[in-house]
This record gives C-alpha cells, structure tokens and sequence, in this order.
C-alpha cells in the first residue's frame, strides 16, 4: 500500500491538528479506502466528520466517479426513498415525471449518508437490500435496478442506543458498521485548540483585513479547558 504522510493529507482535506486520535482515525480512512466496505463514521457535531468520506472516496478506486453527501436529516420523511432511489412518474402527488435517484447517479462512486440515524425504518430496509446485494426498486415502480455504489454513513448519535429502542435497525447497523472510525471531540484535542484558533483568527483577519487576534497564556488555558459542546464549529 502507497504510504500517504499524514500532514499532506491533513494539508489536502483541510484538517488540522495532531491529537493521536485524529491522526487514527485519518490513518483508518486510508486504510480502508481501497477496499470496498462500508465505513461508519461516529462523533458528536461539529468534529468535522465531512472530511474523512472524502479522504475514503479521493484514495479508493472509485476516486474518478461521483461523490455526493446527502444529508438524511434534512429531507423529509416523505420524499427521502425518491431522493435516494428515485421514483416514477405518477408515483406520488406531484410525480409529474421519472426521476433519477443518488444510488443511480452515483454508480460506479461513492454515497456519503450524513445523519444516516434519522433515516426511517422503512428507508432503512431498503437501504439494507442495496447495501446486501447492489439491487433497489424506484418508488411506484416493480422493476429491480442494480447499483454500484460505496456507503460511507455518518451520525452522532449513539447507534447502540438507536437499536436498543428500535429507532434503527440492527442488521444495517451492523452492515454499515463493517469499518468504524470514531472522530474525537474537541475537548479530547485540547492541544489542537490554539492550532484552529490561529487558523481561524487568521483567516479571519485575512478576509476584513485586520490584524489578527493573538492569546495571552491565560486565554490559551482559558479556551484549551472549556468543554466546546459545540466542538471545531463552535470554536
């Protein structure tokens, strides 16, 4: 395997810092990318998971298809199954033609599902049978599709948790769960803290044109001790 140093990587997806779990968790995303196994990508908002379904799908064999990130929590229940695999016309109200699907679009690259939690039961079956075995049916249609598309799933929510109530189920758990990569909080990074913060105020300072803000001792300790529930984006 082509070995890739982690501050170039770093460098191309926009990721900083060098907490050992972030460096871990980067090192697994390339490990995993040639191969073709779903990833499930876990942290709470705002670690900046987006990164690493990229960094999967850019050193994967797939790098020359299409990439698209759908985030599942912001479609609504109604329309989720026809945004993900399509739907015939006259298959709904308002189904005023065929249309085309991610899982089809996508053939041959790579589905990034953010929010994979929120999805339905319902959806989830069905998601569940593309995933086994390639093979999907539009909404309002009997004819099977096939599909060749990698999953890369993400969620803050706690998945064991999810199953336990019955809220997701098990066997896709389980399915997109074949390689997990876990993204620590910001408040376990506490030495990357003044890192993004000088990233940060310098872009900032960069975009209106202003000297950049600069920490005292006590401010660093100050920021490097909150416990940012917010994490990267709150900071």
């Amino acid at each position: 395997m082509v070995k890739h140093p982690l501050q170039q990587i770093k460098q191309r997806f926009g990721i900083i810092g060098s907490s050992p779990e972030l460096d871990r968790a980067i090192d697994v995303a390339l490990q995993v990318a040639p191969t073709d196994l779903s990833v499930l990508i876990t942290g709470e908002s705002g670690t900046g998971k987006e990164n690493f379904p990229q960094i999967v799908h850019q050193y994967s064999r797939r790098k020359h298809g299409p990439y698209f990130a759908i985030n599942c929590g912001s479609i609504p229940e109604g329309t989720i199954d026809s945004e993900l695999f399509g739907h015939e016309k006259g298959s709904f109200t308002g189904a005023t033609g065929s249309r085309k699907g991610y899982f089809e679009v996508a053939d041959g690259g790579t589905l990034f599902l953010d929010e994979v939690g929120e999805l339905p039961l319902s959806t989830q079956a069905r998601l569940l049978r593309v995933l086994e075995s390639g093979e999907f049916i539009k909404v309002g249609s009997s004819k099977v599709e096939k599909s060749d598309v990698r999953v890369v799933a993400a969620t803050n929510m706690d998945m064991v948790k999810a199953v336990e109530k019955g809220k997701f189920r098990e066997d896709l758990y389980y399915r997109l769960n074949s390689v997990p990569i876990r993204i620590p909080p910001l408040r376990d990074r506490k030495d990357d803290i003044p890192l993004l913060f000088r990233k940060f105020t310098g872009d900032c300072a960069e975009k209106y044109m202003m000297p950049p803000i600069t920490l005292t001792d006590d401010a660093r300790e100050l920021l490097k001790n909150y416990r940012w529930p917010g994490n990267v984006r709150q900071l």
